[in-house]
């Protein structure tokens, strides 16, 4: 087996193309920013929406303490995929229920991933976190399928709190994570000009 160093570069597509081998359908968003961290990647599938962190062989564990800290609140698994030099204290610095991916290059040069653990239920992950997730127009939506009234003139922070209030946790989230599978980032400019058209007129 080579023994290259394996970047970051080196792991992300093929990882994320396993990860849809693994997990069936999936969505992967990148470097998404949470608290006072970014994760790595976000993942999500219809029912669970994963934190994924990559620590490659040149990565070190400085800020793993912080960034753990932060993906427990906001997402129901969380999963870190470490390179081999990793892979023997990666244990050390992560809670029980993350799961472990180890990243390794095979002989004919590719990479080729499995789970050292899988990632168990996140007990510290907050709804009110997590639903910060999601845009105003995405927020809309969820008012909108589910019959509330558009609350036009209050804050994004106002209609995370009905959410969570009027809709059953077991129903908004997977209404939540349909609307993270159908995030369009071409036309997020246009919603939200839309958006603040319609608040100017019902101001």
């Amino acid at each position: 087996m080579s023994s290259k160093v394996l970047h970051d570069k080196d792991i992300r597509e093929p990882l994320f193309e396993w990860l849809e081998l693994t997990y069936g359908k999936v969505r992967i968003l990148e470097e998404k920013r949470i608290g006072k961290a970014r994760a790595d990647v976000v993942m999500i599938t219809p029912e669970l929406l994963y934190g994924i962190e990559i620590k490659s062989d040149a990565d070190t564990y400085a800020r793993l303490d912080r960034q753990v800290k932060n993906y427990n609140w906001y997402y129901d698994r969380n999963i870190v995929a470490v390179g081999s030099s990793h892979a023997a204290h990666i244990e050390e610095h992560v809670p029980a229920w993350w799961g472990i991916i180890t990243v390794e290059e095979t002989a004919d040069g590719k990479v080729d991933f499995y789970f050292l653990r899988k990632p168990d239920v996140n007990p510290r992950v907050k709804e009110k976190r997590k639903i910060t997730l999601l845009w105003r127009t995405e927020l809309n939506h969820l008012l909108e399928v589910n019959k509330l009234p558009k609350y036009r003139e209050k804050s994004k922070a106002f209609v995370q709190e009905r959410l969570l209030e009027k809709v059953p946790p077991e129903k908004l989230w997977l209404q939540a994570y349909d609307e993270l599978f159908e995030r369009d980032y071409t036309t997020i400019a246009q919603e939200i000009e839309e958006y603040r058209e319609k608040r100017k007129k019902h101001a």
